[in-house]
């Protein structure tokens, strides 16, 4: 009797230890998701915080844009800087496409932050386009968009063209109907 009660202990105290050290794995798993969970939380928060600087980086970008493109505006001796364009332009022409200039990079600016989504983008740009001066300043960039290939500014870029070529072939002059918007994603 002696030599079982014996061997009930120590099966006793080796489930009890085997109980402990799986509650110790236990805490320790937890304790270790606990750390995993805070740390996704802080890349989380980086990363918006991320998010967030860059687009008040674009904004401060815009913000410059716009500043220096108004000064080439008012001043033509300024705007010769910014005259890339194959044909010569009127003092006049020079600043209806520097502005032209300046209401694109603004719709593009707020796509890129965020405020506007493609189908937005898109749909703003439709009824920009509408204006010949801007068409005329669009085709006149033409060389200057090829070199920006591969990026996101290429794309709408080409978004753009594509629409302009459809409204073209359109048998309508209810331009707001020509071309299908985006599907953002």
């Amino acid at each position: 009797m002696g030599t079982k009660s014996v061997g009930r202990r120590s099966l006793h105290s080796a489930t009890a230890a085997g109980l402990g050290m799986l509650a110790g794995v236990i805490a320790a798993v937890a304790a270790q998701r606990n750390a995993l969970d805070a740390i996704n939380r802080r890349l989380e928060r980086l990363e918006e915080q991320s998010g967030n600087q860059q687009r008040a980086n674009l904004a401060m970008q815009q913000r410059q844009h716009w500043e220096l493109l108004s000064k080439a505006i008012d001043d033509p001796e300024l705007a010769e800087v910014l005259d890339l364009y194959d044909q010569p332009l009127t003092v006049q022409k020079h600043r209806q496409y520097l502005f032209a200039n300046a209401l694109y990079t603004n719709l593009l600016c707020y796509h890129r932050i965020g405020n506007l989504t493609r189908e937005e983008f898109f749909k703003h740009a439709r009824g920009m386009f509408q204006n010949p001066i801007v068409r005329d300043y669009w085709e006149a960039t033409r060389p200057h968009r090829a070199s920006l290939k591969g990026t996101e500014e290429a794309e709408l870029g080409q978004l753009i063209d594509d629409w302009l070529f459809q409204l073209d072939e359109a048998d309508t002059e209810e331009w707001w109907v020509v071309g299908d918007p985006p599907i953002d994603a």
